[in-house]
């Protein structure tokens, strides 16, 4: 049984959500096509807005986007990955669900773009203040989705961020705070600037399930798509693996699945393994501190309201996965609470830096898709997994790639 709610990650379905998907392309925008299953249009509803106001609402953001990144939100595709799997002997497949044609290219977007639907349903003056703590993707999605907002985004990155996103976010209207480490400080600097705004009444408008909830909503749209894709090609597959910095990807993309097969548009759902550097895998050590006590079940209970005694910040952390290196996994309840007690059991994965690389370059050598090493790093827990006899080569796998290759 499921004891985790809202206030520990699960956001779970609102009441009288409905799957009503065509299983086509008439409307791919996933924003439109899951829009009853989304907690902002059930937020709508009893506001006593029409389904053609959310829609109203929904469309002329998506418009707004369009003007900016030439691309809206639309379905992203799931591929087979069929040159890469014959290179790394895995017979069952390997399947990708590809993000980097997403909006700003990640996975990030979809985050964003969600509570920013919320904020306009909401009635939120466009003067209230925005604020993220980011230095790559989640930043510059935020930045765009703001900018088609017409709302004023704070965006609170290290003195080390790369000059060529400092300027993707200034020209897309962004305010840029370079956070220094005060003296008398501990923690990340960028967060805790970001929580001073927080004080100061600026919205949070990340990645970051433990500080809005709402961004699990527009995270979830990935797994609501990935669910329609396996219906859609007969798809059964073991597991998926997801890199986990933050944790709201792994997080949506679970519980959206989970979602799925209670409702019953899957008959199974493929177990979660999580993915980190073993350069950056606070996610393990909590995992493992959990699994590892006498009754697992009342240490995870324990965990809600004392996560500090199992999720420990991660010191120094390293990686060219730069994207996933959170010293602390923020939204790690539902993950751990999934790989333990869920109905498929997973586990946590660590990838060397050899194996991050790998991962890198197989996909540039055997696909079309340009990705990241952040993006990348789900194969790399699967090269990791395969070396570690912990995954079958008959095992099917899905992976997420989720962002394209740039500079930063």
């Amino acid at each position: 049984m499921n004891f985790l709610d809202q206030n520990s990650g699960w956001l779970g379905l609102p009441p009288e959500s409905s799957w009503e998907v065509k299983n086509d392309l008439s409307d791919s925008n996933p924003f439109v096509e899951y829009r009853k299953l989304l907690w902002s249009y059930h937020l709508a509803t009893t506001k006593g807005l029409s389904d053609q106001d959310f829609l109203t609402v929904v469309k002329n953001l998506d418009e707004a986007v369009s003007e900016i990144e030439t691309i809206g939100f639309q379905e992203t595709p799931l591929v087979l990955l069929s040159e890469l799997s014959e290179a790394i002997g895995q017979n069952g497949g390997v399947w990708a669900k590809n993000e980097t044609v997403n909006v700003s290219g990640s996975h990030k977007a979809r985050h964003l773009f969600g509570l920013a639907i919320r904020l306009e349903l909401e009635e939120v003056s466009k003067n209230t203040p925005l604020t993220i703590a980011s230095c790559g993707n989640a930043a510059l999605a935020a930045s765009v989705i703001a900018k088609a907002a017409k709302r004023t985004l704070t965006v609170n990155v290290p003195t080390w961020a790369e000059t060529s996103l400092l300027d993707e976010l200034s020209d897309n209207g962004a305010q840029v705070q370079i956070c220094e480490r005060r003296s008398d400080e501990s923690g990340d600097p960028c967060m805790l600037r970001f929580r001073e705004l927080l004080e100061e009444g600026a919205l949070p408008f990340g990645c970051q399930g433990t500080e809005n909830i709402w961004t699990i909503d527009g995270g979830k749209t990935l797994g609501f798509e990935m669910s329609t894709q396996l219906n859609r090609y007969g798809l059964e597959p073991d597991r998926l693996l997801v890199q986990v910095g933050g944790g709201a990807l792994a997080s949506s993309t679970m519980q959206a699945l989970t979602d799925a097969k209670d409702l019953g548009i899957l008959k199974n759902r493929p177990a979660l393994n999580t993915v980190q550097a073993t350069g950056c895998s606070p996610l393990s050590i909590a995992y493992n501190r959990i699994a590892d006590s006498d009754n697992p079940s009342e240490a995870l209970s324990e965990a809600i309201s004392i996560p500090l005694k199992y999720m420990e910040p991660w010191e120094n952390p390293s990686s060219a996965a730069t994207g996933i290196l959170d010293d602390i996994t923020y939204d790690w309840l539902p993950l751990v609470w999934d790989m333990i007690f869920g109905d498929n059991v997973g586990g946590p994965l660590s990838a060397s830096e050899e194996k991050i690389l790998l991962a890198k370059k197989l996909v540039a050598d055997h696909t079309d898709i340009s990705a990241s090493a952040t993006g990348t790093a789900g194969l790399a827990g699967l090269l990791a997994a395969k070396e570690d006899g912990c995954i079958n080569s008959d095992d099917s796998v899905i992976i997420l790639l989720t962002g394209v290759d740039r500079d930063f």
